[in-house]
C-alpha cells in the first residue's frame, strides 16, 4: 500500500452538519483487502468504480476519516482512526503514524477540549486510534470532556479476545478510556439525542454499529465497515480480512442495500475516497454506489 493525503468534504442533512476529517488514503491492491478478490473480478463495474475508488492501475482507494457532527448543541467525532505513534507491526503502512490530525481538526473548528462524544463503530485499531495520544509514557485520552460509547455487545467480544492483527488497540485505545471513566457500554440501537442514533450492522465485527442521523425530513447513514470499500456493494461476498464473521456480515450489506437502495438517505462510508456521500442504486441483479 502507498499513502497521500486528501481535502475534506461537508454535508448538511437538516439541521445536522457533517464534516469528514482525513487521516491518510492509502492504495492497495484488491487481494489484499478481499482475499478471494481480484481485479479482474471487478473490471464489470469499472464504469461506476473509476477513477474515485479505483485507480488507473487497479489499486483499490481506502481512506481513513473520521466524521465529526455539529447536532445542535453538542459535537461529535465517529471514528477515530488509527492515530500517532502507534504501533502496528503488521500495517507499515499505519504504523507510527505523524499527521497534523489534531491541528487539521482544530483547523475544522473542532479542537479535542470541545467534542462530547466520541463514537466508535467498531472496536478495530483504525477507528479508535486517536481516542488516546501519549502523553509521556501514558496513553491518555484525547478528548478529556467527552464521553465515549462503545457497543456493550462489542466489548464484550474484544475484552478477551485476541487481536490477530496484533495492533495492540485494546491496551492503547480502548482500557485507558475505561480506566479514566470516561467510557459508556451501550446498546447497539442506542439513542444519542434526537437526529443522532445508533443501528446494529453486525458481522463484520460482533457488536458493530452504524450511525443513523435523520433531521427535517432528510436523513444519512455513516457506514462504518459494514462496507470497506464501494466494490462490495457489487460483490457483497467477497472476503474481507476484517471479517469476524463472515457469512453475518455478507447478510447485514445484503439486507443494508435492500432497505436503503434507491431511496433518499445518503450513504457516508467510513473508508469511501473522495466523494466518500452517494446512494445506493439497483444495477441489474445488483446494486453500485452512485455519488
Amino acid at each position: 500500500m502507498s499513502k497521500r493525503y486528501y481535502e475534506d468534504l461537508s454535508w448538511q442533512i437538516g439541521d445536522v452538519s457533517i464534516t469528514r476529517l482525513v487521516e491518510v488514503v492509502l492504495k492497495s491492491p484488491v487481494e489484499t483487502l478481499f482475499t478471494d478478490g481480484t481485479a479482474e473480478g471487478l473490471a464489470p463495474y469499472a464504469s461506476w468504480l473509476k477513477p474515485n475508488f479505483i485507480d488507473e492501475n487497479d489499486q483499490l482507494l481506502i481512506s481513513i476519516h473520521a466524521f465529526l457532527i455539529r447536532s445542535g448543541d453538542m459535537n461529535i467525532i465517529v471514528d477515530t482512526c488509527s492515530g500517532n505513534g502507534k504501533k502496528l507491526p503488521l500495517f507499515d503502512e499505519w504504523n507510527d503514524l505523524n499527521t497534523p490530525f489534531l491541528e487539521n481538526m482544530t483547523a475544522l473548528g473542532f479542537t479535542p477540549e470541545t467534542i462530547d462524544r466520541v463514537l466508535c463503530t467498531h472496536l478495530h485499531f483504525d477507528h479508535v486510534g486517536w481516542n488516546t495520544q501519549k502523553v509521556g509514557d501514558e496513553w491518555l485520552p484525547t478528548f478529556p470532556n467527552a464521553r465515549y460509547l462503545f457497543g456493550a455487545t462489542e466489548w464484550k467480544f474484544w475484552m478477551d479476545e485476541e487481536d490477530h492483527f496484533d495492533t495492540g488497540c485494546r491496551e492503547q485505545a480502548v482500557l485507558p478510556i475505561l480506566d479514566a471513566g470516561l467510557a459508556d457500554l451501550v446498546e447497539s440501537n442506542h439513542i444519542i439525542n434526537d437526529e443522532i442514533s445508533l443501528i446494529p450492522t453486525p458481522g463484520h465485527t460482533p457488536g458493530h454499529v452504524s450511525i443513523h442521523i435523520s433531521s427535517k425530513g432528510e436523513q444519512a447513514i455513516i457506514t462504518g465497515d459494514m462496507f470497506h470499500h464501494p466494490c462490495q456493494m457489487a460483490k457483497p461476498g467477497l472476503l474481507d480480512i476484517g471479517d469476524v464473521e463472515h457469512d453475518r456480515a455478507e447478510q447485514t450489506r445484503i439486507q443494508f442495500m435492500q432497505d436503503y437502495a434507491d431511496g433518499p438517505v445518503l450513504i457516508l462510508g467510513t473508508h469511501f475516497a473522495t466523494p466518500t456521500a452517494g446512494k445506493i442504486i439497483s444495477d441489474g441483479d445488483g446494486y453500485k454506489f452512485e455519488s
